[in-house]
């Protein structure tokens, strides 16, 4: 029991907290950025065992780093060792799926399943990294642990998303967006449902429980999405918001598709 209570404790020691764009973020954006270039430099044409086992890593290492997340929001230790669970901490949020579609990525054989999950994670998984990596305001705390596993976690999404796109694993082509669309679309709608099942157990009651941020039970939180939420009925600001994600998603795959235009360019020259 001691060392349970001593690694509790060393798992919440504490540092200053970080800065958005001190060195602490920018190194770590930076890193998320070059391995993925890396990876993309050292990968052999076809090589799927090594994309598999890319993702997979990768997607087991977030597990184990998420799942300290929530040993640590969980415990208090003002009075001893107090047990609390956190429900908004609870693991279902758009920056959450990259763990669960990785995991299903790595495991899945060469299919439609492994297609569309591998598309996601180089797709909507890639906006979700870059808009915390971008704006990382409400990201860092003072626990040394939950600062590296925020990181960790969003920057690998940008990583592998790089590495997929990069290695011409996903195409960045219209059935790709369709079957990465396809993905999030179930994502958003498991979110719904656990939101409905928050807030019809009482749940929302005494905790902040909001998937995905779209509850229309909780107030709103999401920049930009929350103006629109204050004004429009549910079931269209939803539309609204996968829409939304959506278009930014596309201006990515034809942003990468300009790039690979303007490389071919180049060698042809």
């Amino acid at each position: 029991m001691e060392f349970f209570e001593d690694l509790l404790r060393l798992l919440d020691s504490k540092m200053t907290t970080p800065q958005p764009y001190g060195w602490f973020h920018l190194l770590w954006f930076a890193a998320s950025i070059l391995v993925g270039v890396v990876l993309c430099c050292t990968h052999k044409k076809g090589d799927d065992a090594r994309v598999r086992r890319t993702v997979l890593i990768t997607a087991i290492t977030v597990t184990v780093m998420e799942i300290y997340k929530q040993i640590n929001y969980s415990f208090s230790y003002e009075n001893g060792i107090e047990f609390y669970y956190q429900w908004y901490i609870f693991p279902w949020q758009f920056c959450s799926t990259p763990l669960f579609v990785g995991l299903i990525a790595g495991f899945t054989k060469k299919g439609l399943v492994h297609r569309a999950t591998n598309a996601y994670l180089a797709t909507y998984a890639l906006f979700a990294g870059l808009c915390v990596m971008c704006y990382p305001t409400t990201v860092f705390t003072r626990t040394i642990g939950i600062n590296i596993q925020t990181m960790f976690c969003h920057g690998s999404m940008i990583t592998v998303a790089i590495y997929l796109l990069g290695s011409g694993y996903v195409k960045a082509n219209k059935k790709t967006f369709l079957q990465a669309a396809t993905v999030f679309a179930i994502a958003v709608g498991i979110a719904v449902i656990l939101n409905e099942i928050g807030y019809r157990t009482g749940l929302t009651n005494d905790h902040f429980f909001n998937m995905f941020y779209i509850s229309p039970y909780c107030d709103p939180h999401l920049p930009v999405y929350s103006t629109v939420q204050q004004y429009v009925p549910f079931p269209y600001c939803l539309f609204i918001y996968i829409a939304g994600f959506s278009a930014a998603v596309a201006i990515i795959l034809l942003a990468v598709k300009g790039i690979e235009v303007l490389a071919k360019k180049k060698v042809n020259v």
